[in-house]
């Protein structure tokens, strides 16, 4: 049996109030190790692909993406907070944010992509546990996957041109 949506009612104050815990939790460490790790003299000196954004695009990437994230973690805690759907969007979060020290902080090209490549195969795990279960959550993500694969890319690419 295939479900579209999930079966609560996200409009009971306790379901909003946890949308608002989800959000800020979600974008407040987002933003505190954004702001903990910004690029620096090291980042501005790495050799960067044709195709490497400029430093002010990833501020609001990364704002939405959280957003997005915070929903549909608020979802699928809803749904069941324990459960596989639950686990991945946890393991993937923590993962997340994971990067920006090890790529920013510790200046670890390589350790970052050892994080990024692992988060990105929960990302899409997270898509495909929740797509006949939550199909809004699984959208929610693939913006997220779109960004991620990119990232990896470019983290791949700073290793190959810095070594």
């Amino acid at each position: 049996m295939t479900h579209a949506s999930p079966s609560f009612d996200i409009k009971q104050p306790r379901a909003l109030a946890t949308l608002a815990i989800f959000l800020v939790i979600v974008i407040g460490v987002g933003a505190l190790i954004g702001t903990q790790t910004a690029p620096g003299a090291w980042y501005a000196g790495l050799e960067k692909p044709p195709f490497n954004p400029p430093n002010w695009i990833f501020g609001p990437v990364w704002f939405t993406l959280y957003v997005l994230i915070a929903i549909a973690g608020w979802r699928t805690c809803l749904a069941g907070p324990v459960s596989a759907g639950m686990g991945l969007w946890v393991g993937q979060m923590v993962l997340n944010w994971a990067w920006s020290p090890a790529f920013f902080a510790a200046q670890n090209l390589w350790l970052a992509l050892a994080i990024i490549v692992p988060m990105l195969v929960l990302i899409l795990a997270y898509i495909v546990n929740r797509w006949s279960r939550d199909r809004a959550s699984a959208l929610f993500f693939v913006p997220y996957a779109a960004w991620v694969s990119f990232a990896t890319l470019l983290n791949a690419s700073l290793i190959v041109l810095n070594t």
